[in-house]
């Protein structure tokens, strides 16, 4: 589904910069400072409104009016979330027409893990998504090698496990009753392998990890490799 915003008569270059560059605006505000964006032939100025006839550029390269996106991709297990393959494993951008390339991905996932990722080309949407003082709730169905033992729940849920990077914090139901194989983890983190690691600390192994939720965005019914856009109105 597309639903492109029809462009004004002007515009704020920040905002513009912002979604040609896939920057936050106060990023784009420090080009603009440092003289990096050029209207017209001139180093643009802070503030500065913009229409159709200008031409705007960056090291040399024309901007084009870009629109806000923002997709859900259900990313499955054996793609990477980057831009360049490693050892031949694809990334998350063979799954997407060429027209989305340029989005950027909000978080990772790992290639073992599998579910809901987020991609944009909104750096301000990345970072409300993502700064841990935004607390975007994510939320995964997680596997274990074997049961889990009720000390280690409690510890996980009351007090944390402590990992090298600080102390790792999740919230943990069972996703079936009787069942203390298969677990439904919650975090507002979003640290490196932070589940696989919480559970390999205490001698578990992760066998699978399927995120579901992230913030207020859900899977739904989308299926593996399958995307959908976001309307944006």
């Amino acid at each position: 589904m597309t639903n492109l915003n029809t462009a004004r008569s002007t515009q704020r270059l920040n905002k513009f910069v912002a979604l040609s560059l896939g920057v936050s605006r106060r990023k784009a505000d420090e080009l603009i400072e440092k003289g990096k964006i050029i209207v017209d032939g001139q180093p643009a100025r802070l503030g500065q409104q913009i229409s159709e006839v200008n031409h705007v550029s960056f090291n040399g390269n024309s901007l084009k009016i870009q629109y806000k996106k923002i997709i859900a991709l259900n990313k499955p297990v054996g793609y990477l979330c980057s831009r360049a393959s490693q050892g031949g494993v694809p990334t998350i951008y063979k799954l997407l027409p060429k027209s989305l390339h340029h989005l950027k991905p909000v978080g990772r996932l790992d290639k073992d893990s599998s579910g809901l990722i987020l991609l944009t080309n909104d750096g301000d949407f990345a970072h409300h998504m993502t700064h841990p003082s935004f607390y975007k709730i994510k939320r995964y169905l997680v596997t274990l090698d074997q049961p889990l033992q009720p000390l280690h729940r409690q510890m996980i849920n009351d007090f944390g496990v402590q990992l090298p990077d600080g102390p790792s914090r999740l919230t943990l139901e069972r996703q079936h009753e009787g069942d203390e194989h298969r677990w439904i983890v919650q975090m507002s983190e979003g640290r490196n392998r932070q589940i696989r690691r919480t559970f390999a600390a205490l001698g578990y192994t992760v066998t699978k990890l399927h995120r579901t939720d992230f913030g207020s965005y859900s899977l739904g019914s989308l299926k593996k490799g399958q995307w959908i856009e976001e309307k944006i109105t």
